[in-house]
């Protein structure tokens, strides 16, 4: 028994010196739950760092947009009449009025602007007005008020203030409040001159003086008579309550493949009415400076003495009544579809004879656009040097055009380059004056 237990002795201490190894997956999976428990709150962070950031961007985004809008909107109404800046305001607001589910609105479309929702308010700071844009650009971000009046105001400011929810970085003492704070703005105005003039009244008068870039000679709140040009005598007077007679004529702007209202008088009616319609050929819709025309075919100039003008310079005459009153004169029983053109007019708001220009209260509608150039031609071609814009007033002692004036006379209020264009070019010509179009500048 002896040697027995001898023997048995080194094969238990043998079995006492082994030493079991760990397996190699037992290692990986520490060293994976050790990095895990590192990176936890690193993860953490950039989870609320994504989160809370886009939406932090996204309500940027929306209250941008929705600032855009009211600047745009606003200053459509910057026309230079004293009621020009009412008028803005009210109509910024429409971009965010919500009752139509149409307005803008923030952090996910969730939210109205200018009201409280929650834990989150915003605010529409009172919209700010400045002569220029660099004025509107370079402001102070603290500034709170405008530096224009309502008929000098060219530019609007809009500021919206928002709060922004914070949902990880509300955890830690930096967001406690679990919100920040937003301030977005946007300027809109008039945009430089435009080189390119789309929309507008193809009636062309004659620089009075060529080299004054701003005004050509015309006098800004002076009446004048514009009458059609004839030849010989006796020349045509001015219309009562008239400085002087302007002569005119009308550019060749026919749209021979024009599908509705294809008749020349029609084409006519639909220029005094509202301006040059669309059309698939840009150079039927639109004039470009320093291009030349020619006067409208069947416009021709006839005697002084004759005391009347073509039947084509009656047509426009008559979309020109239209602007007062869509009411068809018997005058204008000739012009094609004539009924159907006048019932998509609507008359100005403001019918009043004015001599100042910044007391009118009306919707544009008098107000016309036409090309100014080099000289009057009945033969020739006539090259364009700018746009400038008059406010049609009312025959004597009446409240509309009168289109049986003899010589196809008209009054009309010189003002300038006041009210922007719907659409234009600002490219393609070196102008220092003249009317552009509304654009964002910020």
């Amino acid at each position: 028994m002896a040697i027995r237990n001898q023997s048995a002795r080194p094969a238990a201490a043998g079995r006492l010196l082994t030493v079991r190894r760990p397996r190699a997956g037992s290692r990986s999976g520490a060293a994976a739950l050790s990095v895990l428990v590192i990176l936890a709150p690193v993860l953490l962070v950039l989870m609320g760092l994504a989160v809370d950031l886009g939406r932090l961007y996204l309500i940027k985004g929306e209250l941008k947009t929705a600032a855009n809008a009211m600047a745009l909107a606003g200053a459509q109404n910057l026309v230079g009449t004293e009621q020009s800046t009412g008028l803005a305001t009210a109509n910024a607001q429409t971009a965010i009025q919500v009752s139509s589910n149409l307005g803008n609105k923030y952090d996910f479309a969730g939210l109205t602007i200018g009201q409280e929702s929650n834990l989150l308010a915003s605010s529409v700071d009172d919209p700010e007005y400045f002569d220029t844009a660099a004025s509107a650009i370079g402001e102070s971000e603290n500034a709170t008020g405008g530096t224009a009046s309502g008929a000098a105001a060219r530019h609007m400011r809009i500021t919206l203030r928002a709060e922004a929810p914070l949902i990880f970085f509300g955890l830690i003492p930096l967001g406690q409040d679990r919100k920040v704070p937003i301030v977005m703005r946007s300027v809109a105005g008039m945009s430089a001159p435009l080189c390119q003039a789309c929309g507008i009244t193809n009636i062309a008068i004659a620089a009075i003086d060529t080299a004054d870039g701003t005004d050509f000679g015309y006098v800004p709140g002076t009446r004048y008579t514009l009458g059609y040009t004839c030849t010989g005598a006796p020349n045509p007077g001015n219309l009562p309550n008239t400085t002087a007679r302007v002569p005119y004529l009308l550019l060749d702007k026919l749209d021979s493949d024009a599908q509705i209202f294809a008749d020349e008088t029609s084409q006519l009616y639909r220029i005094g009415a509202s301006g040059l319609p669309a059309s698939t050929s840009e150079t039927k819709a639109c004039f470009q400076i320093s291009s030349t025309s020619l006067i409208w075919t069947s416009a021709a100039t006839l005697a002084c003495n004759t005391n009347r003008v073509q039947p084509a310079v009656t047509a426009l005459g008559c979309g020109l009544a239209a602007r007062f009153d869509p009411t068809v004169p018997a005058a204008c029983a000739s012009v094609a579809e004539v009924d159907t053109l006048a019932g998509l007019n609507t008359a100005d708001t403001d019918l009043t004879d004015l001599d100042d220009y910044t007391q009118y209260t009306g919707n544009l509608r008098r107000v016309i656009t036409v090309p100014v150039v080099d000289a009057l031609a009945a033969g020739t071609e006539m090259t364009v040097l700018g746009f400038r814009q008059f406010l049609l007033q009312p025959s004597n002692g009446a409240t509309t055009l009168d289109v049986d004036a003899t010589n196809g006379r008209f009054p009309a209020l010189y003002i300038g380059s006041v009210v922007p264009l719907r659409q234009g070019r600002m490219s393609g010509c070196t102008i220092t004056a003249g009317p552009g179009k509304v654009v964002l500048h910020r």
